[in-house]
């Protein structure tokens, strides 16, 4: 499918979103663009980015990422590329979510369960100390990797509103986007995600298939623009993305937290 298909062969009409389009009924597909990891340059630019069409970004810190003794993940989680909560406050205060994604990005698949229990314990504590305005009641926590099991999830989810994993480990086949949320049950959501190279393209598929299906919420995981993190989106690209995107009567873009908040 030619890139921007959807827009060009629409008959939708506008809508500029905003902060009340959360509990319009008439939007029938939801998408969010969740991104994580913390890097300092990317995230302002995404906060930028999305105030400029009324919108709010979805950002999601590791938690231990500005430590001085944080070490890399690999060759694209750096510490030098990150920021600290001074950030995450400052991106508060401008009306943006910021939640957990985890403690230090380990994949919690991989260790023993009663030790991932603490680790996820030891983050979400961490947020409630430094993050302004947070609640774990109402938080998303957002797994390294998109890595979990369904007794990680039953654990997170005694401590938050969602968690969110990759889609690939528990959607049925052809399934693709989650439910609306339709009661304020902790559930779990399933994320897309594609890298190492720019996504760009994957985007535009993903996107593209979503709204010729009958609806639910797409969430795609980025993490960085242009050359920053695993699976990074150009910045010219995601911008006019986003332009075009909010000419789509029936969709809405909105954070993870935001579209919890349509059934609180």
């Amino acid at each position: 499918m030619k890139r921007r298909k959807f827009i060009k062969t629409t008959a939708l009409g506008s809508l500029v979103l905003g902060v009340g389009c959360s509990t319009d009924p008439t939007k029938t597909h939801l998408i969010t663009f969740s991104f994580d990891d913390g890097f300092k340059k990317s995230f302002y630019r995404a906060a930028e980015i999305h105030e400029n069409y009324g919108l709010k970004a979805c950002l999601n810190v590791i938690a231990s990422g500005h430590f001085p003794n944080f070490k890399a993940i690999d060759q694209w989680i750096r510490p030098e590329l990150l920021g600290n909560f001074k950030d995450w406050n400052h991106f508060v205060s401008r009306g943006h979510e910021v939640m957990p994604h985890t403690w230090e990005h380990l994949n919690l698949t991989k260790i023993p369960l009663d030790q991932a229990k603490a680790n996820i314990d030891k983050c979400l504590a961490y947020f409630e100390k430094n993050l302004d305005g947070y609640q774990t009641e109402k938080a998303i926590y957002n797994y390294a990797f998109g890595a979990s099991n369904k007794a990680l999830d039953d654990f997170v989810m005694t401590r938050v509103w969602a968690a969110r994993t990759g889609a690939w480990w528990f959607m049925k086949e052809g399934e693709t986007a989650n439910p609306i949320p339709t009661n304020t049950k902790p559930i779990r959501i399933g994320c897309w995600a594609d890298g190492p190279g720019i996504c760009d393209d994957y985007l535009e598929k993903g996107i593209n298939d979503f709204l010729a299906s009958p609806g639910g919420w797409l969430i795609f995981n980025l993490h960085g623009f242009d050359d920053e993190g695993w699976g990074p989106v150009s910045t010219n690209y995601y911008d006019n993305l986003l332009k075009r995107l909010m000419d789509i009567k029936h969709l809405a873009i909105l954070p993870a937290g935001e579209v919890l908040k349509m059934v609180s």
